[in-house]
């Protein structure tokens, strides 16, 4: 047999992380996965707060997995980005909206209730100061033991690598921004 020796995995820790696109993107193809397998799933989102696509996919087929998908949308934009940044959002409402988002979490988590957790952009929510190490490291180490998590967004720390099964770099080859071309809307947004 092809796979003997090898075992299954309880639950995992998965990280999209790097420069490249696609993070966000990769996480919603495993939670059309998960959907597909009859899983119960929460997304949670960090960072984000405009309009974006993904918002309204998820919103949309909510109506199809009534009780199996719980989504919150709890960030406040991009925090210290330049010009990138909403400016009349505080250090304060963008920490404030951090705890908040990252409570709902760690309560999905750690409750037993969802065979995933997909946890967009928190990987910069711990880069960019606004949750800590103890809180990102006690999210993997204290997920139920059937919860699998993925965690998304640029700069994950290389020291809590040792909590991940999976992880993947996505690397910029090119992208348009860098020559000052906006985001283009249903394939960067």
């Amino acid at each position: 047999m092809a796979f003997e020796g090898y075992k299954q995995k309880q639950s995992v820790a998965i990280v999209y992380t790097g420069e490249g696109k696609g993070k966000t993107s990769a996480s919603i193809g495993l939670m059309a996965r998960a959907l597909g397998n009859d899983w119960n799933v929460a997304f949670i989102q960090f960072i984000k707060y405009w309009g974006v696509s993904e918002h309204i996919f998820i919103r949309d087929i909510q109506d199809i997995y009534k009780d199996q998908l719980y989504f919150f949308k709890g960030g406040k934009g991009f925090y210290k980005a330049g010009d990138l940044s909403p400016q009349n959002i505080t250090e304060s409402q963008h920490k404030q909206a951090a705890t908040v988002t990252y409570d709902k979490a760690y309560m999905s988590a750690t409750s037993g209730k969802y065979q995933l957790i997909i946890c967009d952009e928190i990987n910069n929510a711990y880069h960019d100061g606004l949750i800590t190490r103890k809180q990102f490291e006690d999210l993997l180490k204290n997920k139920h033991k059937d919860t699998n998590i993925c965690l998304t967004g640029r700069n994950f720390p290389k020291s809590l690598l040792k909590y991940v099964d999976i992880a993947t770099n996505m690397q910029k080859i090119v992208h348009h921004f860098d020559d000052k071309f906006l985001a283009n809307k249903g394939i960067d947004f």
